[in-house]
């Protein structure tokens, strides 16, 4: 992330196009806003999510239009580029865009000029353009449904924002964040966390990014009422999520037989359940709590087992000395 924001630094000042990649809800418009900050620009930052919008909007919005361009339009209209002028616009979920909208997008990236709805006077632009999508471009121009020319007219610098899942290290950071902001817009006290919070929060793969996060913390603290904070929110989504049906990507393991491949040999049930055993508590760094509900079985289960394995241990020591 270090490094990621020192590239933020360098690229700020140009005018060219700048490209947010990154899953939903990882911060990606924070890092436009903070580009838009470290610019220099004088003009508005502008923000519009083109998600959903058809040709007719997007040109609209972004474009403005003349009196009269349409029907219902009584009187002329800046859009949001006009407003921009100086500034930064942000177009969030670019990927979205259709084809006739990809056009007028493209030219405004090669010649900064534009049309209004219903004008035939270009009009000149001097806003910068900072893009986002959590789409993979690559793919849908392989698919024919995302234009070559625009893709390599976007790329002149890209920012790709790993998921929060990637940068566990941050999790606490943004835990003490969250907490603070929220308790101060409540009006509350910030709670004191419970030390396995972090710990839980750690082997969580958080789909929805520090979006979600924010969202856990801010129903805890809601919820909070005095003293240390409830791990009952946190744990309750968290164990829902490791109940989910979905199906979850599978380990790429280059082998067609993956436990030889890890075993060294076909491994027993028993072999298998203590590797499991041993890497959720290495994840849950030996909290038997956070290491059941990866496992998906009760405390009582998992320190039976732990304990019956110590046993084991005790009585084999004893036999080889015997």
């Amino acid at each position: 992330m270090r490094a990621l924001f020192q590239y933020v630094e360098v690229v700020s000042p140009t005018r060219e196009p700048i490209m947010i990649c990154g899953e939903t809800g990882v911060g990606k418009e924070l890092i436009a806003r903070a580009i838009h900050e470290l610019s220099g620009c004088k003009g508005a930052f502008v923000a519009l999510n083109v998600a959903g919008l058809d040709d007719n909007m997007f040109t609209d919005t972004l474009f403005g239009h003349k009196k009269g361009a349409f029907t219902g339009a009584e009187v002329s209209r800046d859009g949001l580029i006009s407003r921009a002028a100086g500034g930064t616009l942000f177009l969030d979920e670019i990927g979205d865009i259709n084809e006739a909208s990809q056009i007028k997008l493209l030219r405004l990236l090669q010649e900064q000029e534009y049309y209004p709805v219903g004008s035939d006077l270009v009009q000149k632009s001097d806003a910068r353009i900072v893009m986002a999508t959590n789409r993979n471009l690559q793919k849908m121009i392989a698919d024919g449904d995302f234009r070559n020319d625009l893709y390599y007219r976007l790329f002149a610098h890209q920012i790709h924002v790993p998921p929060l899942r990637e940068r566990a290290d941050d999790i606490a950071l943004l835990l003490d964040y969250f907490l603070e902001t929220t308790s101060k817009a409540l009006g509350k006290k910030k709670p004191t966390i419970p030390p396995e919070l972090p710990v839980l929060l750690g082997v969580h793969p958080f789909p929805g990014n520090i979006r979600e996060l924010e969202a856990i913390v801010s129903d805890a603290v809601i919820r909070h009422t005095g003293g240390i904070l409830s791990m009952d929110s946190f744990s309750a989504i968290i164990g829902d999520e490791r109940r989910s049906p979905a199906v979850r990507a599978k380990p790429s393991i280059p082998s067609e037989e993956p436990l030889k491949t890890m075993f060294g040999h076909f491994p027993t049930i028993g072999e298998v359940e203590n590797y499991m055993i041993d890497e959720a508590m290495k994840l849950a760094r030996g909290n038997q709590g956070i290491a059941s509900n990866l496992l998906g079985i009760g405390r009582q289960t998992l320190n039976k087992r732990l304990k019956k394995r110590e046993q084991d241990k005790m009585a084999a020591n004893k036999t080889e000395k015997v």
